[in-house]
C-alpha cells in the first residue's frame, strides 16, 4: 500500500480514500498525518468538568453518553488550533431512540413546501452531533439522521443573511449516511473559507464557502442533548455517537 501522502486536490482527496481505508481497520496514513485521538486516553483535547461526565475513552473508541446534568461545555476541544487542513475521522451513531418530526430540506437549502406554502416534514428516529471547524459553532459540519444527510453546515444554511449560493453550498447534494449501528468516514477540507466534504466516498459538499469564518482555531466533538432524567428517557436529537481513527493533515 502506498504511502498516503497528498497534494490537496479533490482527486487525491479521493485516491487517499479509497488506498488508505479498509473497513474495520485503522487507515495507513503516512507521516504528513497527525493523529489527533491516540486510542486510549482524550489526551490532546481539552475537556471541562461537565463534559468529562459524558464524554470517555471504552475499547479505542470515544464514546458520548448525554446522560448528564452538569452545566457548561459540554462538547470537547482539541488542545490545538489548525487552519487550512484536511480531516479524516470515522463517526457512527450507536442510537436514535427518539421520534421526531423535522423539515425536508430541499438542494437549494430551503424547507420544502406544499402547493399552499406550507412547510413538509417527516417523522423520524433521530441522534445530532457534529464537528465544529476552527473554534466556531457556526460553522459545524452535522452528523443527525435527518433526510438531508449528514455533512450540512447548520450555522450557513438556515442563516437568511447569507447569499442563496452559499446556503446552497453547504446543503448536501447526496445522503450518503449509513444506517444508525454503523461506521461512517468524513474527509473534510478546510483551505481558506472553503470546506469540501466526502461521506463514505461521496462528495456531499464541493467547494461550499463559508464567508466570515476564522482563519484558524480548534476542532470539537459536539455534544448536542442529553437526557431526561425527570421523566427517565433521552431528549430529542441527544448525541448519542461515537468517535474513532481521528488524522489530521496540515496544508501548508
Amino acid at each position: 500500500m502506498e504511502n498516503c501522502k497528498m497534494r490537496f486536490g479533490l482527486a487525491a482527496m479521493i485516491i487517499v480514500g479509497l488506498s488508505c481505508f479498509s473497513v474495520n481497520a485503522q487507515p495507513n496514513f503516512g507521516d504528513d498525518w497527525i493523529p489527533l485521538f491516540n486510542g486510549e486516553d482524550l489526551t490532546g483535547w481539552r475537556v471541562s468538568e461537565a463534559a468529562a461526565e459524558s464524554w470517555s475513552v471504552i475499547d479505542g473508541v470515544i464514546n458520548c453518553d448525554p446522560r448528564t446534568q452538569l452545566s457548561g461545555d459540554r462538547d470537547i476541544w482539541t488542545e490545538e488550533s489548525y487552519g487550512d487542513f484536511i480531516l479524516y475521522i470515522e463517526w457512527r451513531i450507536t442510537d436514535a431512540p427518539t421520534l421526531e418530526s423535522r423539515p425536508l430540506i430541499g438542494q437549494d437549502g430551503k424547507i420544502l413546501v406544499d402547493d399552499e406554502g406550507n412547510e413538509l416534514s417527516m417523522p423520524f428516529f433521530n441522534a445530532d452531533s457534529g464537528i465544529y471547524l476552527r473554534g466556531m459553532s457556526k460553522a459545524q459540519v452535522n452528523i443527525w439522521n435527518w433526510p438531508i444527510g449528514s455533512g450540512e453546515v447548520w450555522g450557513y444554511r438556515t442563516d437568511s443573511n447569507m447569499s442563496d449560493e452559499v446556503r446552497a453550498g453547504v446543503t448536501p447534494n447526496v445522503r450518503a449516511d449509513h444506517p444508525v449501528g454503523e461506521w461512517n468516514t468524513f474527509f473534510i477540507k478546510m483551505n481558506g473559507d472553503r470546506l469540501t466534504l466526502l461521506l463514505n466516498g461521496h462528495l456531499v459538499i464541493e467547494h461550499a464557502q463559508l464567508p466570515g469564518v476564522d482563519d484558524a482555531g480548534p476542532l470539537a466533538l459536539q455534544y448536542h442533548g442529553g437526557y431526561d432524567f425527570e421523566n427517565d428517557r433521552y431528549r430529542p436529537a441527544s448525541s448519542l455517537v461515537e468517535f474513532r481513527n481521528i488524522y489530521l493533515n496540515k496544508l501548508d
